[in-house]
Parts: structure tokens; C-alpha cells; sequence
């Protein structure tokens, strides 16, 4: 079977009449409650998702991972859950704690680390097939409930107010090539690589020589980053957010302080998720703007990369 967005989306309409858990959080969808703020020429929402709990939360590190089974490996997933392949590594799951409408996970079979590199190819080719849904990345300290097995997210198109803001935000060309165009986008809090491409092998070679011009922390295993990407009328649209840190200060704060938020994909595409109602309600414009800032790089640090880029220093830190 050929991987289509209408074969996902029955997928979803299936697995919603024989799973209950899925049925009973996708209905939950529809009594979220969301927010807005206006903010320099965009705009950030806020869902208050319940659901969402479990990733938010997530304990992440090493040991919580070694105790626990992986979610995503093929026998340990729920009777009821079924995929449908793409090719013979990934298959395309209903994801059973949506945020979008129409939501998948798309692990590799394998178990394998959260890790890009060598699957970023993977990502432009699953956004031509899911050409109705937008696909995002999350690395293993960027958001990834699993980061022990590699896996991509599909959403559907429309949800995240980044897909439509890309087109009037402020931008600087830094890089361009027969059939790719990448550019920064300005004054939008959180910095951001745009490449825009109607070549995949050109994506796939800009960010392969990318890639190393992005720190690797401490015993890491690769640069922290989100990658948000689409595909629309023969062309690829990526967002590549490099990552300063996981989690904010106010996810550790106590007391009055404290907002369980940890942003990921979904977050920096403009819908920040927050799993208790009591954060719903207290955030503000500027906890959002002060997060933001916080796990993304600063200026200085990205412009030191475009440096690198106008400068053909690839491969060199």
C-alpha cells in the first residue's frame, strides 16, 4: 500500500470506532480549552489538554527509561492498535493523547534512538506522502516523550498558526541554491532556519552541512533542536529550531512559579500545551515570550551559525 493522507485519515476513523481509549481523547478534543495572544505580528495559543500529562511530564532520563517498556516498539503496543507501513522501516499509528484533530505517530520498527541525521530524508519523503498533515520532529531533550526510539508526529494542516505566518514574517536570506532557498525568520522569538525547496536532495544536503555547525552538549548524542516540516504545491517547507535547553526554569519552579510547560514542536508552531487547567490560566504574554527565549538559541548564537553558513565554513565549529 502506498502512504496517502487519505489512507491515515481512515486509519484515525477506524481506530476511533475500535479502540477506546483513542475514541474517548480525540471526543476530549472538542471541549479543550484554548486562548490567544497577540504578539509581535503573530500569534501564540494555548490548549489546556489533560491528556497531554503524560509527555509533558514524561520522565526522560536514563534510568526512568531503562524501567519501562517502550511504547512504541511493535510488541509492546495496545491490543487495539493497529498501523498501516510506510515502506519496510515505519509505520503510521493513531496517536491515542492528541493535540491535533487528526494526530499519528510514525515510529521506526526498529528500536533505535531519537536521533535526525540519517532520517531527515525520511521526514521530507513522509511529508510528500502526508501531503494534508504537517510533520515535526522532536529530539530526544527537545520534547520527545520516547527518545529511545526513533519516531516522527503528523498533525493535520491549518492547526499551527506557523504554517500561514511563514509567508509575512520578517526574513533573511543566508543560503541559496539552484532550487532552495534558506532563510531566518526575524523578530519571532524563537530562531528558526526556513528552508523552502522544490528539491529534496538539495534539503537534505543544506542540512547535512548544517548539522554540524549546531552544539552538541555534554554526552549528547546530537544538537538539540525541533524541526517542523510540510509540503505544499511541489514544494518542501522545513522549520529547523535549535535548542538552548529542554525544559524552562518554571517547570522546576515551586509553588506560584511553577508552569508545567515543555515545549516541543507543537510549541514553537504557535500552540503552547498546557496539561493543568490551573497553567491555562495564569499564563501570560510574557511567560510566553520569556520561555520562549529561554529554550531557544539567542541572536548572538544564530548569527554566529549564519556566520558560518555566508562564510562556507561548513564542518567547522
Amino acid at each position: 500500500m502506498n502512504l496517502t493522507s487519505q489512507n491515515a485519515k481512515s486509519l484515525l476513523q477506524s481506530q476511533l470506532k475500535e479502540w477506546g481509549l483513542a475514541k474517548t481523547n480525540f471526543e476530549a478534543l472538542r471541549n479543550v480549552k484554548t486562548k490567544e495572544f497577540q504578539l509581535n505580528g503573530f500569534v501564540v495559543r494555548v490548549q489546556f489538554n489533560p491528556a497531554r500529562i503524560q509527555s509533558s511530564a514524561a520522565k526522560v532520563d536514563a534510568k526512568s527509561i531503562q524501567e519501562r517498556k517502550c511504547f512504541l516498539c511493535p510488541n509492546n503496543l495496545p491490543k487495539e492498535q493497529r498501523g498501516i507501513p510506510f515502506g519496510d522501516r515505519y509505520q503510521v499509528l493513531v496517536n491515542p493523547y492528541p493535540i491535533f484533530p487528526e494526530h499519528f505517530t510514525i515510529p521506526l520498527y526498529q528500536h533505535t534512538d531519537q536521533l535526525i541525521l540519517d532520517k531527515y530524508t525520511d521526514m521530507l519523503d513522509l511529508a510528500k506522502c502526508l501531503d494534508k498533515y504537517t510533520l515535526f520532529y522532536n529530539g530526544p531533550k527537545c520534547g520527545a516523550s520516547a527518545p529511545d526510539h526513533a519516531h516522527f508526529q503528523a498533525g493535520i494542516k491549518g492547526f499551527l498558526p506557523i504554517e500561514d505566518e511563514i509567508g509575512n514574517m520578517p526574513k533573511e536570506t543566508v543560503y541559496r541554491e539552484d532550487k532552495l532557498n534558506v532563510s531566518i525568520l526575524r523578530n519571532y522569538l524563537r530562531n528558526c532556519f526556513l528552508i523552502e525547496t522544490s528539491d529534496k536532495d538539495e534539503a537534505v544536503s543544506f542540512f547535512n552541512r548544517l548539522y554540524p555547525l549546531l552544539e552538541i552538549k555534554g554526552d549528547d548524542k546530537e544538537p538539540m533542536m525541533n524541526i517542523l516540516t510540510w509540503y505544499e504545491n511541489g514544494i518542501w517547507y522545513s522549520c529547523i529550531f535549535p535548542r538552548e535547553k529542554h525544559r524552562p526554569a518554571c517547570f522546576f519552579a515551586e509553588g506560584e512559579d511553577n508552569l508545567l510547560i515543555s515545549p516541543a514542536s507543537v510549541d514553537l508552531g504557535g500552540v503552547f500545551i498546557t496539561p493543568l487547567e490551573k497553567d491555562f490560566e495564569k499564563i501570560t504574554k510574557d511567560d510566553i515570550t520569556g520561555i520562549l527565549k529561554e529554550i531557544c538559541i539567542a541572536d548572538e548564537k544564530m548569527q554566529l551559525i549564519v556566520d558560518s553558513i555566508k562564510q562556507n565554513r561548513w564542518n567547522q565549529k
